[in-house]
């Protein structure tokens, strides 16, 4: 669980929720054809920028913003500098079975396992990154839409309702209700476009990039193997990755 996505959004909408208790209560912000137009309409629109299945699969995406699928790089690098110590010392093939902390990395290891070469494995797992960076890219553009398209039917609201208390003002009673749609439909775009989903983009955003980085890492590391480097200078190669505070716990434990 991340702490932090949790609690920002708890306390962005607890804020938000306070001041509408503040001013007279939540029943004041609540209208049904707002809802409609923004919520509903938004969510159907963009359906329409994607495929279904892109468009169903982005919300489990959407929950790793929440739940992110962390993998520690210096466990990483314990790991890849106690397996060229294996290689070096008994040959590729005592490699195969080792334990890996995840799938990317035990393909690659299998790959030097049935004998390809440095050339061959850079070329596969950088191709198998640059899938992955498309994919991620895919689903973040989901969330990017609620982004854009939340406001503009926000200011769709705005000119209905508009469009609607002009069309009754000799009726006193029209005028409210009329307002209020004008209000709310740009108070719940803006609500969903800023408080919802752009800062899930930015999460998603730096967890893929922490996950390119993580799977260079993996490339980096075989390929090093691959050459018969020694594990002491393929971890000064990794930690480079990694802040300070964690290089020099890692370099001390050697």
């Amino acid at each position: 669980m991340d702490i932090a996505s949790l609690i920002g959004i708890l306390g962005a909408i607890g804020m938000i929720m306070w001041a509408m208790l503040s001013g007279g209560g939540l029943g004041t912000f609540i209208d049904t054809p707002s809802v409609l137009i923004v919520f509903g309409g938004t969510f159907f629109a963009v359906m329409y920028t994607t495929p279904l299945a892109t468009f169903l699969g982005s919300f489990g995406v959407m929950g790793k913003a929440f739940l992110p699928p962390i993998k520690k790089q210096e466990d990483l690098i314990e790991r890849m500098v106690e397996l060229a110590g294996i290689a070096r010392k008994d040959g590729m093939m005592a490699l195969e079975g080792q334990e890996v902390p995840d799938k990317f990395f035990s393909k690659g290891m299998q790959m030097l396992v049935d004998g390809a070469d440095e050339t061959k494995l850079t070329a596969q797992l950088n191709q198998e990154i640059k899938a992955m960076k498309m994919r991620h890219e895919s689903n973040q553009n989901v969330v990017k839409a609620w982004i854009d398209i939340a406001p503009a039917m926000g200011m769709i609201g705005t000119l209905v309702g508009l469009v609607l208390m002009l069309g009754n003002m000799a009726d006193p009673k029209a005028i409210g209700p009329a307002m209020a749609v004008a209000l709310l439909t740009t108070l719940y775009g803006a609500f969903i476009a800023n408080v919802l989903f752009a800062p899930m983009l930015t999460k998603l955003e730096g967890y893929t990039t922490y996950e390119v980085t993580y799977r260079e890492m993996v490339v980096a590391g075989l390929r090093n193997i691959a050459r018969g480097e020694s594990p002491r200078n393929i971890q000064d190669q990794l930690v480079s990755n990694l802040p300070p505070k964690i290089q020099q716990k890692l370099e001390e434990a050697v």
